[in-house]
């Protein structure tokens, strides 16, 4: 990630922080975490722990440490493990002291984030470690939370995978829809191109094809930096492959998944791109549990 890129994830972090914080604590008169109001003294101190109760990989450690010190500065987190680490039932991924109020109104927020995260990170691993022994990469997707983009592809390359476009600012790609409303491939890829004189841009450009007909076009008439290979059968990949011979990167995509992403890898793709890795991972169980001080 460039450092613009970073600034941007630590940005959208802290303002999806300050959302949810107002979310579970609401505002005005009526404001607070009032179970712990009223059942927790307010001068007791406490600690307590991040428990792992399920294999995976841990992901979102930094965004927990961001949770505690938005709700309470003076909440002092240690770490014990860290992101991309593989863990298992009964590992114990950090402690939280301080006010214990505190850690009561950040427990739920600090584990949302760190199950969806693990549970990402988790999936993503499995892909990455199944295609390891080719030279493929796997992408995620923008099909991913509204709102929440930047954590769940921070969870993607902690998981070892790696992110395509963040949003639509960062890349050009023209999908089936964008050719089709251009009258298309040579005319979508005119059209873009004087886009970016125009704007002063030298955007990446990636364009999707359907058929090996359309491939053919956009060799034909080249400008791009990759090729998307849109729901391809494994021959018609492999055919793909070699008409392209390395002059543009290719990508695989369309309805991925574990039990079809070796054969797919095995084609010579450069990049596979995985929606489901954000839209079907299951968050990973983590439990926060107070300690006796």
């Amino acid at each position: 990630m460039t450092m613009a890129d970073q600034a941007l994830m630590r940005a959208l972090m802290q303002a999806s922080i300050d959302a949810a914080l107002l979310e579970d604590f609401g505002s005005g008169q009526a404001a607070g975490d009032h179970s712990s109001l009223a059942a927790v003294p307010a001068n007791l101190r406490g600690k307590a722990r991040l428990l792992v109760k399920q294999e995976g990989v841990l992901a979102g450690m930094e965004v927990a440490s961001a949770v505690f010190n938005a709700l309470d500065p003076d909440l002092h987190m240690e770490a014990l493990l860290h992101d991309g680490d593989r863990i298992s039932p009964g590992q114990e991924a950090f402690y939280v002291s301080g006010q214990s109020r505190s850690i009561l109104g950040a427990e739920r927020l600090a584990l949302n984030y760190m199950q969806r995260m693990s549970g990402i990170a988790t999936l993503t691993r499995l892909y990455v470690d199944a295609i390891s022994h080719t030279a493929c990469r796997i992408l995620d997707t923008r099909k991913t939370t509204p709102g929440l983009r930047w954590m769940e592809k921070w969870a993607v390359r902690i998981g070892g995978g790696n992110n395509h476009r963040m949003g639509l600012f960062d890349m050009i790609m023209i999908k089936d829809n964008h050719v089709d409303f251009c009258g298309g491939i040579a005319q979508a890829i005119d059209t873009v191109e004087r886009y970016q004189k125009s704007k002063d841009l030298n955007l990446p450009l990636e364009i999707e094809t359907r058929n090996l007909r359309e491939l053919d076009q956009v060799l034909q008439r080249g400008g791009v930096q990759r090729i998307m290979l849109d729901n391809f059968s494994l021959e018609q990949l492999r055919e793909a492959v070699q008409r392209i011979d390395g002059r543009f990167e290719s990508e695989a995509s369309g309805g991925v998944q574990l039990d079809t992403v070796v054969p797919i890898a095995e084609t010579g793709v450069n990049y596979i791109s995985v929606g489901a890795l954000t839209h079907s991972a299951l968050s990973l169980d983590l439990s926060l549990k107070a300690m006796p001080l």
